[in-house]
């Protein structure tokens, strides 16, 4: 029997419990009808679990209580999956928040227990009795009077967690109507088990899942519970300000959990409008790792096999994409295409699709638009086009007839040996690498980095273009911008025909905004 939850305990705790949701998974899978009947609820808070397990493994053998606590509480913040393993996480975490400055004796487990019940419950938006966050209030109440030992404040954890594990039906319609306990607080529970059992050797508990009553589990949404929504939305969010996402996300849809802190966040939605959902977290900070699962509601019927979907910054551009058989989104200079754009051109292009962002600024919403598609069945793959310069290379090496991935790496290949530049007028003072760049200086970037500043258009233009050429160069493109860029497209023209009569060079007119030039070469 331990005295103390020190940093070993922690450890065998961390894989008892992934090991014993691994074991359970399918059993709790099958109770799963609550906030939406997709029978994964097992399998998120094992792998949730197994990410936590797996973080503390990792860690030196003599870590020390603050740096395994916060290992723990971070592997299941970033392996956190579903509505209930992102809760547990944020219990995790609450837990961490106590212990990893304390001793681990038994009055440390019970303000950890209560501040886990606590933060859980704050990270819901609408907080649903009969859930795992009632487990948790029980628990918290139950442990408030306990002596200060460990193992009575482990044993009375688990204990009343398995009590009111029990009336979860008694709290939750939906769960009465189908003869079942609630998923998440049966993994929690499980959770607070292994505790016990790790705390005191004698506790005994074989982790036994309620089984269902005879009545039958739902296979789809109660009729009572209104329409299932479309998709489950998850990612991490790199942001400091989360109060306009929970309002943003509580309007788009349900189930809406935010849990972390320290500027890194997991975010879950169930909602509609899955784009809507990612553009809320782009609004407030930095979404990537982006899940979207489809629930179920409309899907959409692809009309073509093959396509391309490209993103254009100008009216020029946009039509020599199309031009070349693209789908376009239209987006203005300095800002990003909407989800929704892409989404819809996605779904219009066909089966498998390619998609060129150009940008990338792009690229990210690209990505969860892609997501979008995937949940319906559509293959998309997003190329790494940084420039319009690449996506042009990229479209005239695009073959139909081609199988999709082989197509895919030809216009991968494309892009990757097309160099990119561009010359941009300051209009606010900049630090580059080049150096400062002040309102009305000329600005000349060559793969993205900052490559030479002057006061000339056509000298830095033609700077540029010299330095982007090599001996094996072959093919220049270059494409106009506003006023003046027809002009400068012009003496850039001259000036290659007259230093370099070996290579092709072709002019269009794209139309951009902010950039008067952009330069390619092949």
């Amino acid at each position: 029997m331990l005295d103390v939850l020190d940093p070993s305990a922690v450890r065998r705790w961390s894989r008892l419990c992934a090991d014993s949701l691994g074991r359970a998974s399918k059993e709790i899978d099958a109770l799963n009808v609550f906030p939406v009947p997709d029978g994964d609820t097992g399998t998120n808070l094992h792998l949730t679990l197994l990410s936590a397990a797996e973080a503390v493994d990792a860690l030196p053998v003599d870590a020390g209580r603050d740096l395994t606590w916060q290992t723990l509480a971070r592997g299941a913040l970033l392996g956190a999956r579903g509505n209930s393993g992102v809760i547990v996480s944020q219990a995790i975490r609450g837990l961490a928040d106590v212990l990893r400055q304390a001793q681990g004796r038994g009055a440390d487990l019970r303000d950890g227990l209560v501040r886990a019940a606590e933060q859980a419950r704050a990270a819901v938006v609408r907080p649903v009795e009969g859930t795992v966050l009632s487990v948790l209030s029980a628990v918290a109440q139950a442990v408030r009077d306990a002596p200060d030992d460990l193992a009575e404040v482990a044993r009375r954890a688990a204990q009343a967690a398995r009590d009111a594990l029990r009336h979860t039906p008694e709290q939750l319609d939906v769960l009465a109507r189908n003869g079942v306990v609630d998923a998440g607080a049966a993994g929690l529970t499980i959770m607070l088990e292994s505790l016990a059992e790790v705390v005191d050797e004698a506790y005994a508990d074989r982790h036994e899942v309620p089984a269902p009553s005879g009545r039958p589990v739902s296979e789809g949404p109660d009729p009572d519970e209104g329409d299932t929504p479309g998709y489950e939305v998850m990612y991490l969010l790199e942001g400091d300000v989360i109060d306009p996402l929970k309002d943003a996300l509580d309007a788009l849809g349900d189930s809406v959990v935010i849990v972390g802190g320290d500027g890194l966040w997991n975010v879950h939605v169930h909602t509609d409008d899955a784009g809507a959902a990612v553009e809320a977290g782009l609004a407030v900070g930095r979404p990537y790792r982006i899940r979207i699962t489809f629930l179920g509601g409309r899907t959409h019927e692809p009309t073509r096999e093959r396509g391309v979907v490209t993103v254009a910054a100008g009216d020029g551009l946009a039509e020599l994409f199309r031009q070349s058989g693209a789908v376009v989104v239209r987006r203005e200079p300095g800002s990003s295409a909407t989800l929704a754009s892409l989404v819809a051109a996605i779904r219009e292009a066909g089966r498998e699709v390619a998609v060129l962002p150009n940008d990338s600024g792009v690229r990210a919403v690209a990505m969860a638009a892609a997501e979008i598609a995937r949940e319906e069945g559509i293959t998309v793959s997003v190329l790494p086009t940084r420039a319009s310069v690449q996506g042009l290379a990229a479209l005239a090496v695009h073959d139909p007839m081609r199988r999709f991935d082989d197509d895919v790496v030809a216009m991968t290949d494309a892009a990757a040996h097309t160099r990119h530049g561009h010359v941009w007028v300051a209009d606010r003072e900049v630090m580059t690498s080049a150096g400062l760049c002040r309102p009305g200086e000329v600005l000349g970037v060559v793969d993205g980095d900052a490559a030479l500043i002057g006061r000339s258009l056509e000298e830095v233009a033609l700077r540029v273009a010299d330095a982007m050429l090599s001996s094996s160069s072959e093919l220049v493109t270059l494409v106009s911008g506003a006023e003046p860029g027809e002009a400068l497209a012009g003496a850039v023209r001259g000036h290659l025909e007259a230093t370099r009569p070996d290579l092709s060079v072709e002019v269009y007119a794209g139309g951009q905004g902010g950039y008067p030039l952009l330069l390619g070469v092949e």
